[in-house]
């Protein structure tokens, strides 16, 4: 309004009646001014990150392109060109699950801050519309990097689905030295205790009924079903398998993670290795 009025009164008098300060109206004048300057960048990383980057992340990587540009700033050009994350806010749906009785007790304890890679994997299930049926997704997350290093997709949620990410992962597995899982039956059964014993993997299960001691597995399939599973159509399972490999190459080697200092996964272990050598 002060700007399309500012031919008829003075700009102090304008602030002075709507109760603005002259500094705040030029501040945001200078940035709209500006605000093509960078349109351009935020459009481009939007796109590039799948359209799952909010403000937080779109400034990180402004950053590194050398723009110093306030959260405020980008979160305003998003709404002025209609940019919308993938992410919404989180909302609990209840559901029953079946699970063992188990002894084992949680060996990982939530120490999720592991110093070396692959010495401890966690995994989860989720599910997802394939042709108007279920199917399902398993992956195993590293919590050194939380790099996904192994995943599955099928029909079925059972031990087989279990299995298919324990062979889908590269490496020497016997580095592996803890397993943690919940309680569900898909993941405590013979196939998946012979696999452990054969390579000398130590088992982990949460206590039941208490999601916060897989967090970082729990965490890790949210970001999936938002950015991943929301507003996708699979139509076989050969799509979903396919792309879903393409996520977890994205996943592992560009999207940055906040809790990773806003580097990719592998990025955050080649550093590690770097500062070992």
């Amino acid at each position: 309004m002060i700007r399309n009025n500012q031919h008829k009164y003075s700009i102090s008098a304008m602030c002075k009646v709507l109760q603005l300060h002259r500094s705040t109206y030029y501040y945001e004048a200078k940035e709209r001014a500006n605000e093509g300057d960078i349109t351009s960048d935020v459009f481009e990383i939007f796109q590039a990150s799948r359209q799952n980057y909010g403000t937080r992340k779109i400034k990180v990587e402004l950053k590194k392109r050398g723009l110093i540009v306030s959260r405020r700033r980008i979160g305003r050009i998003m709404k002025e060109h209609g940019l919308v994350s993938s992410y919404t806010v989180a909302q609990f749906k209840p559901h029953t699950k079946s699970c063992n009785e188990s002894e084992q007790k949680n060996e990982l304890n939530r120490e999720f801050n592991q110093e070396e890679e692959m010495t401890a994997i966690v995994s989860d299930l989720t599910y997802v519309r394939v042709n108007q049926k279920w199917h399902y997704v398993c992956v195993f997350v590293d919590l050194f990097n939380r790099e996904i290093v192994g995943c599955s997709a099928g029909p079925n949620k059972d031990a087989l689905l279990v299995y298919r990410a324990f062979a889908s992962m590269k490496g020497d597995l016997r580095k592996i030295q803890l397993f943690h899982t919940d309680r569900g039956n898909e993941f405590k059964n013979k196939l998946i205790d012979d696999a452990l014993e054969t390579f000398e993997i130590q088992r982990s299960l949460s206590m039941k009924g208490c999601p916060y001691d897989n967090a970082v597995a729990e965490a890790t399939y949210k970001i999936i079903k938002t950015e991943f599973i929301k507003r996708r159509h699979f139509d076989s399972l050969e799509e979903l398998t396919r792309e879903l490999h393409d996520y977890v190459h994205w996943f592992n080697h560009i999207r940055i993670h906040g809790t990773l200092g806003y580097v990719s996964p592998v990025d955050y272990k080649l550093e590690h290795l770097n500062k070992v050598v």
